[in-house]
């Protein structure tokens, strides 16, 4: 643990509260009145269970900042409880729990590289590549006249998800999805 102060502290720092958890911080903001002692005020997310805080503290008290230590891992397989990455210096093995990755384990592909933070040699949060390879399995046949402006049709995608699609893209087709919110990006280029 790192002692620092509370005006150094900046979003998506951990930080060990004193109850021992870890917590993540969402945003950090310093007011300094005219009159009386400056603080900071900081929103966070504790990382055990998803609960939001916030604490308010003078802008020279110190606060533990944990040591998070982020590492690059490939995706190898769900084993059920949860998800088995490789470190591809050492070719060590780390489960995550389902729960870290949330609602973006629907993108994850084999072999698939990702940032792991990990704390005490366990992870705490990973973040998958901006973008993955998807084909559409099902979706409306095209329309003919239909014009590629602003209208989408549903798409159903390999992976379960629905998405929205241009009109002129037909089942089969493999198109480039966003992680962050399935949403269509452009055709893939192989």
């Amino acid at each position: 643990m790192v002692k620092v102060i509370a005006s150094n502290v900046r979003k998506g720092n951990v930080l060990e509260l004193d109850d021992g958890r870890l917590y993540v911080v969402l945003t950090a903001e310093s007011f300094f009145p005219g009159k009386g002692t400056p603080t900071t005020q900081i929103d966070m997310r504790r990382i055990s269970d998803g609960v939001k805080t916030t604490q308010r503290y003078k802008t020279t008290d110190q606060v533990e900042k944990a040591l998070i230590d982020n590492r690059d891992y490939t995706y190898l397989y769900d084993d059920g409880d949860s998800f088995v990455f490789m470190n591809q210096e050492n070719y060590e093995q780390l489960h995550v729990s389902k729960d870290v990755i949330g609602d973006q384990a629907v993108y994850l592909q084999e072999n698939m590289k990702c940032e792991i933070a990990v704390f005490n040699d366990q992870a705490i949060s990973v973040e998958l590549p901006q973008r993955v390879v998807l084909e559409i399995v099902e979706t409306e046949p095209v329309t003919k006249g239909q014009t590629a402006t602003s209208s989408y049709k549903p798409a159903l995608l390999s992976n379960g998800v629905k998405s929205a699609v241009p009109p002129h893209v037909s089942a089969g087709t493999r198109i480039v999805v966003n992680t962050a919110d399935g949403s269509y990006v452009e055709r893939a280029k192989d």
